[in-house]
C-alpha cells in the first residue's frame, strides 16, 4: 500500500487505515470474533494505522485492538492512535494533567502497552486549544514515556488551525470527505506547510457515501445514525457529516455518476481523499473482513482526473455548501 509520513511522528503508515469506533458499540453490535477478523483482514491488506478511543464501547474497542496487535509477529508493526477527554463533562478545566495521566493509564492498560504510539485530545472544548497548560501537560507526558506523540481530533477548521500552530502537535484529525470540503480552504495547506499530519475521519459520511442507503433505510436504536442525527448526543457533524440525510442522498446520487469504472462508491470516496497529499491517512470504519479489504483496495486506484475533482466541487456547491460550510 502507498505510505505517507504521519506528520511530526515521522512514522510511515499506509494511506488507508482503519477507524475502530464501530468495534465499540455505537454502530450496533460487532462480536469479538468478527472484530478480530476485521482487524486481521485490514492488516493483511496493508493497513498499518488503527484509530480508536477510550470511550468507544467504554474501552472495548481499545481492548480488541490491543488484543489483535499483541497477536502479531514481531516483524509486523501497526501504529495505534487512541483518544482521550470524553469521559468527563466537556468543560475546559477538566483537561488537566491529573486527568490526562488517569486516562492515559486506562488506555495503556486496555491496549496492553507501556507507551502509546499517538494520543489525541478527543474533540475538546474550543478553549482548550488556547490553553498553554494543556499542551505543557501533554509535553510532560511524552517526556515521561507514556506516549510517543500527541495530536488533536477537532470539530472545526478554526480548531484545526489553532492546533497546527502548536509546535509539538503531531497530527490533526478532522472530518474530510466528498460532503465536507472546507478543510481544503486553509487546513490542508497549513498542515502541509507545518509538517502536521492530517488524519481524515468520517470519510464515508457515516456510510452515506457508500451508496448503500436510501429513503427506506433504517438504523438500529443503538446506532448513532438514529440517536444523533440532529446532534442529540454529541456534535451533529459526526453523523452523516452534519448533512441533512435527504440532501445527502441527492448528493450521493450525483456523485455516483463520477465513480471510476470498476470502483465501488466507497473506493471512489476514499480515493478522492487520498488524492490530497496533505492527508497522511484516511480512517474508514469496517464491520467485517470484506469491508476492510474493499476499503484498503482504494489505495491501488489511479488518481482521479482534475475534471472529477471539479465535478465534486460543483455537487458540493449546489447541494451542501450552504448548510455545512459555515458551521464547521
Amino acid at each position: 500500500m502507498l505510505e505517507r509520513i504521519l506528520g511530526r511522528t515521522g512514522v510511515p503508515v499506509g494511506v488507508v487505515g482503519l477507524g475502530a469506533w464501530q468495534l465499540g458499540a455505537d454502530w450496533g453490535r460487532v462480536d469479538e470474533d468478527e472484530a478480530i477478523a476485521t482487524l486481521s483482514a485490514a492488516h493483511e491488506a496493508g493497513v498499518t494505522f488503527i484509530d480508536t478511543a477510550d470511550v468507544y464501547g467504554d474501552g472495548r474497542s481499545e481492548r480488541l485492538v490491543g488484543q489483535f496487535v499483541r497477536s502479531l509477529p514481531p516483524d509486523r508493526t501497526v501504529t495505534v492512535a487512541t483518544k482521550m477527554g470524553r469521559r468527563v463533562p466537556q468543560e475546559a478545566p477538566n483537561y488537566n494533567l491529573d486527568n490526562f495521566r488517569a486516562w492515559n493509564d486506562r488506555s495503556r492498560e486496555n491496549l496492553g502497552v507501556d507507551t502509546l504510539d499517538l494520543v489525541q485530545l478527543h474533540c475538546p472544548p474550543t478553549e482548550v486549544y488556547h490553553t498553554d497548560a494543556v499542551f505543557d501537560g501533554l509535553d510532560e507526558m511524552v517526556a515521561e514515556g507514556r506516549m510517543k506523540a500527541y495530536g488533536v481530533s477537532v470539530e472545526t477548521t478554526a480548531e484545526a488551525l489553532a492546533a497546527i500552530a502548536r509546535p509539538n502537535v503531531a497530527t490533526v484529525q478532522i472530518i474530510f470527505n466528498l460532503l465536507r470540503l472546507k478543510p481544503l480552504d486553509e487546513v490542508l495547506p497549513a498542515a502541509e506547510k507545518a509538517g502536521v499530519g492530517i488524519i481524515a475521519r468520517v470519510p464515508l459520511a457515516s456510510g452515506l457515501l457508500s451508496g448503500r442507503y436510501d429513503e427506506q433505510t433504517t438504523f438500529a436504536a443503538d446506532d448513532h445514525r438514529t440517536y444523533n442525527r440532529h446532534g442529540e448526543a454529541f456534535d451533529q457533524g459526526e453523523t452523516f457529516s452534519g448533512v441533512d440525510y435527504g440532501t445527502g442522498l441527492q448528493a450521493v446520487r450525483r456523485l455516483a455518476a463520477l465513480r471510476p469504472e470498476g470502483a465501488t462508491m466507497t473506493q471512489f470516496a476514499l480515493r478522492w481523499i487520498i488524492d490530497h497529499p496533505a492527508v497522511s491517512v484516511v480512517i474508514p470504519g469496517a464491520r467485517n473482513a470484506e469491508q476492510a479489504r474493499g476499503n484498503a483496495a482504494a489505495a491501488a486506484l489511479a488518481p482521479l482526473p482534475a475534471q472529477t475533482h471539479d465535478a465534486v466541487a460543483r455537487v458540493y456547491d449546489d447541494l451542501v455548501r450552504e448548510s455545512v460550510h459555515g458551521r464547521w
